[in-house]
């Protein structure tokens, strides 16, 4: 009798093994591991195991998931995204948009953008698609005009008209905020400006609404959209749970979309 029962619980440990699937997901350290850390115990309750594998570049997330040594990743945008899967020719799909980031621009010399000085040092971020985004909230702010058409992979050679001839130069994103003593101005990702402990909401001189297009998303492979774990990863992440810790953490440096 008692060998049957050690050979029942053997049979249920290995079904409950069977049932068990792992998911590691790639993320910039804030906020979007923090909140894949909040909805970890909730995927354990599926029976999914998520590891969380923190970046500080927005390259390697993409890569890794594209070659297949991670599941889905969480850092990027839309315009990203596409601008990766163009230049790397990679097939990343968007499983599901989360929140959304503002993008600012920071200063520990001013006060506002009024103050900008003549030819004053500016840093942006070099990637295609945030560094236009940068140079649009500047245009936005009426720093200064950009060529006709020039949208979202605008870079300094698209300004056309730049009345303080400020100096604008484009640098890693994540290294923008290390640097932000040494320049006048920095525009700087949402999440970066989060880890140098910047309060987006009272330090940016100048910030997008929270109306910005800019929805940060879950990224798989395409053939792996309708996996059960990637499935279960977009349940937990929209949920109230997850809205209300997002409002609460981040204070509205971090806007959910569900």
């Amino acid at each position: 009798m008692k060998k049957l029962w050690l050979a029942i619980a053997a049979a249920s440990t290995l079904i409950g093994s069977a049932h068990a699937a792992s998911l590691t997901v790639a993320a910039t350290p804030v906020p979007h591991a923090e909140i894949l850390e909040f909805v970890k115990p909730q995927l354990a309750k599926q029976g999914i195991e998520l590891e969380v594998k923190v970046f500080t570049d927005y390259v390697q997330p993409n890569v890794q998931v594209a070659e297949g040594r991670l599941d889905a990743n969480f850092f990027q945008h839309q315009p990203y995204l596409d601008e990766f899967n163009a230049t790397k020719k990679t097939n990343l799909v968007s499983v599901a948009g989360i929140h959304i980031e503002p993008f600012g621009a920071y200063s520990a010399k001013l006060k506002s953008l009024e103050e900008l000085p003549n030819k004053a040092n500016v840093v942006i971020p070099n990637d295609a698609t945030n560094g236009g985004r940068a140079l649009l909230l500047l245009q936005q702010a009426g720093v200064l005009k950009l060529k006709e058409g020039a949208g979202i992979t605008a870079t300094p050679k698209d300004i056309a008209d730049n009345p303080k001839q400020i100096k604008v130069r484009e640098l890693e994103a994540a290294t923008l905020p290390r640097v932000l003593n040494q320049v006048d101005v920095a525009l700087i990702n949402t999440n970066y400006a989060l880890e140098a402990k910047l309060n987006p909401q009272k330090d940016a001189l100048v910030i997008e609404g929270a109306d910005s297009p800019y929805v940060n998303i879950v990224v798989t492979r395409e053939d792996h959209t309708q996996d059960e774990a990637i499935q279960q990863l977009v349940k937990a992440l929209e949920t109230e749970e997850v809205k209300n810790f997002i409002n609460e953490k981040y204070q509205g440096a971090v806007v959910p979309v569900f």
